[in-house]
């Protein structure tokens, strides 16, 4: 009988080549440079699109990470094309950072400076200077850094700020996208700047990128994770009050695994024990609570209402896949493994998309896409599931 860990493994390899086929033939803008602004859901092209910096940033890592996960210098195309599109185009020279929007020309459109968006620069230059030991990146990561850690992090409450003006002067609307609430600091901001400061400390050995390392990890053991629901909460105001109880299930099977990938690279004993052990926490609940047999992974909930959003987006059983694998080595318990291939399974047959490519954006709970969703567009991108397969290989070769 075959092992159905090596058999995922080379299902995941397959698709890893299936992701950056479809990203190498339908991305690419031959009009403007760069990379097109949106697909739709039948990967018709749209005309005029603007170009947002999470998608930007988000295909220089991916082509980065997978040339260096494959050891293939025929990507470097790629991800030079990334590099240069957001050193020509995203990159503010007047005051630093990276811009929100451009339009399909790439001018900006959107100047404004969401962290969110500062440390997805960071995480893709980071692990484009491992793939390419190009000195720029690097530098332009920790100039990057050093912006964050001097106007965005607060020094009097700890944390970091969510978002500014262009001048980096305050913002009254701080939202990352309309469906989020206007706070001052959140957990998915703080989890894209941890574990961009995880890949810039393996590039940089610095000891400022190390101390904001530890303190952000440290945040999110004592501030956003919940140890009496074992979950982590998504926003709070200036003070570390709690705004809304929401629960992301997608980010909390994400949170434990990049928290323990911090710690390992802070070389710090403690965190590695505290963060497996809280793995191990989040997976159980998450089992109990996000995981459907055969039919993946949920949404999100309303703790206070108990309002749940059942849909299937395709982030979160990319992330669950990992998170649960870590749990399983972790525990060794033979739950965890058989609840990923049972979510991978559920992957290949209801959210990759056999006829036009990629992966469904989301859909419902009777498995039927949402047409009105982008195959590439402003947060549709290939970092969650190249991640995903990069890091199932890795972690179980």
């Amino acid at each position: 009988m075959s092992n159905p860990i090596e058999q995922l493994k080379t299902e995941l390899s397959s698709e890893l080549n299936n992701i950056l086929e479809y990203w190498k033939e339908y991305s690419l803008d031959e009009e403007n440079g760069g990379f097109v602004g949106q697909r739709d859901y039948l990967n018709k092209q749209i005309s005029g699109a603007s170009k947002g910096i999470i998608l930007n940033t988000r295909i220089l890592w991916s082509f980065s990470a997978a040339g260096n996960f494959q050891q293939n210098s025929e990507l470097k195309y790629y991800a030079d094309r990334a590099y240069e599109y957001l050193k020509n185009h995203f990159q503010d020279t007047s005051f630093g950072g990276v811009y929100w929007e451009l339009d399909a020309e790439g001018n900006p459109v959107n100047k404004r400076k969401q962290i969110y968006a500062q440390a997805f620069a960071i995480y893709a230059l980071s692990e484009y200077y491992i793939y390419t030991k190009k000195e720029s990146a690097r530098e332009w990561a920790l100039s990057l850094f050093r912006l964050l850690e001097e106007h965005a992090r607060d020094r009097e409450y700890s944390g970091y700020f969510e978002a500014f003006q262009e001048d980096l002067s305050p913002i009254e609307d701080m939202r990352l996208s309309e469906k989020d609430k206007n706070s001052a600091k959140t957990m998915n901001t703080h989890l894209h700047v941890l574990e961009s400061y995880t890949t810039l400390l393996k590039i940089s050995g610095d000891k400022q990128v190390e101390e904001a390392l530890e303190s952000l990890t440290l945040l999110f053991l004592n501030k956003f994770y919940d140890d009496k629901n074992q979950h982590f909460q998504l926003f709070f105001d200036v003070h570390w009050n709690r705004e809304g109880n929401i629960i992301s299930y997608g980010h909390d099977i994400e949170a434990v695994w990049l928290l323990f990938e911090a710690a390992k690279e802070l070389k710090n004993v403690a965190l590695i024990n505290r963060t497996r052990d809280l793995t191990v926490a989040v997976a159980e609940t998450f089992l109990k609570e996000a995981y459907v047999p055969q039919a993946g992974v949920i949404n999100e909930k309303e703790l206070d209402s108990g309002q749940t959003d059942t849909d299937r987006h395709w982030w979160p059983q990319a992330e669950a896949i990992v998170g649960l694998d870590y749990a399983w080595r972790f525990s060794g318990e033979g739950k965890f493994r058989d609840a990923l291939l049972d979510i991978w399974k559920y992957t290949r047959k209801h959210i990759i998309d056999a006829e036009n490519g990629e992966w469904h954006f989301r859909v419902d709970e009777n498995n039927n896409p949402y047409q009105q969703e982008d195959k590439l567009g402003m947060w549709k991108c290939p970092y969650h599931n190249s991640r995903a397969c990069i890091q199932i290989i890795q972690q179980n070769s």
